[in-house]
């Protein structure tokens, strides 16, 4: 069992940028690849960015490539996603997500444990 926990977000303008963490509870975080996903309102959730297990390979959105990088330190058991260049359209409910049999997937059916979810806000 993982217990994950977001944390970072708020509200910034157009331009800036924020830094999002993952805190994961248990001692398997490792393990697991881990996603980022968000979910604005009246839409889906959909991806943002993963990353494997040992964070050595990485995927992301076409809507966020070259602006937003996903990482992890396994060793604080935590994940990051670092946003710049934000757009108004970026804003929406960020969860981050663990994927613990696979190698980091942009199918929300493909992750196991999901945060709760932290609000970032982009105005123009």
């Amino acid at each position: 069992q993982v217990q994950l926990v977001e944390s970072g977000g708020g509200l910034v303008q157009a331009g800036g940028s924020l830094s999002l963490s993952c805190a994961a509870s248990g001692r398997t975080f490792s393990t697991y690849a881990m996603g980022w996903f968000r979910q604005a309102p009246g839409k889906e959730r959909e991806f943002v960015a993963a990353i494997s297990w040992e964070g050595s390979s990485t995927y992301y959105a076409g809507s966020v490539k070259g602006r937003f990088t996903i990482s992890r330190d396994n060793a604080k058991n935590t994940a990051y996603l670092q946003m710049n260049s934000l757009k108004p359209e970026d804003t929406a409910v960020y969860y981050c997500a663990a994927d613990a049999y696979g190698a980091g997937s942009n199918r929300v059916a493909s992750y196991d444990y999901w945060g709760q979810g932290t609000q970032v806000t982009v105005s123009s």
